[in-house]
């Protein structure tokens, strides 16, 4: 079996999406990119969380071609793919429908930064991108195109839902984490009022703290 480790770790990072409350029956996925031979493993479509293996984890090769597995691989593969081919610092991109964020991508709208997690996190707002069918690179394009114009690691999709990035699927995992609890967050925060924007250098120093001297 090719790659038993990520396939591990790809299908205990997959329970991480209902227990945060990110996806619903088999809505969203994630995938991981193998940075020494460049094979990703994602999840196959249509499979319930409750039901993912590292044996039925699907491996396909950086076009989207599968190399192992007996089930069709996510619908989303070939975005996932896309991203991959043109962000080689990118080794982790999750899919999801988390209530609170894809309200807001309903509307169009990006989640605008007036939290000091988010500041830390995403270093401003968490943009929101045009809206794109499933199925082929046409997402994952939009992602990139959008993620060029941010610090963020996370954008909403128009009438779709939130995709993250990160140097490791974990990472990315904790960006979509975060971006649903910021959403969650800032639509109380609307129905309550008009929140109050953080000063753009104040959002900088944040997101510099939070960069490089928080933690270990």
């Amino acid at each position: 079996m090719k790659l038993p480790e990520l396939r591990i770790t790809v299908c205990e990072l997959h329970q991480e999406l209902p227990r945060y409350n990110l996806v619903v029956w088999t809505g969203g996925n994630l995938s991981a990119r193998d940075p020494e031979t460049g094979l990703i493993v994602i999840k196959p479509s249509g499979v319930r969380y409750e039901h993912l293996t590292p044996e039925n984890m699907i491996v396909v090769d950086i076009d989207g071609n599968v190399v192992e597995g007996k089930l069709k691989p996510s619908s989303d593969t070939a975005s996932h793919c896309y991203i991959y081919r043109h962000r080689p610092d990118i080794n982790g991109v999750v899919h999801t429908h988390s209530r609170y964020a894809t309200a807001f991508a309903a509307l169009g709208r990006e989640i605008p930064c007036v939290l000091t997690g988010m500041g830390d996190e995403f270093g401003g707002p968490v943009p929101c991108g045009g809206f794109e069918l499933i199925g082929d690179e046409a997402i994952g394009a939009e992602v990139l195109r959008c993620l060029a114009d941010t610090r963020s690691p996370a954008i909403l999709m128009q009438n779709h839902g939130v995709f993250a990035v990160g140097p490791t699927a974990e990472a990315a995992v904790k960006a979509a984490v975060m971006v649903e609890d910021s959403a969650a967050t800032v639509w109380m925060a609307l129905m309550m009022g008009e929140p109050i924007p953080i000063p753009r250098d104040l959002i900088d120093r944040l997101h510099h703290r939070y960069t490089n001297i928080y933690g270990q």
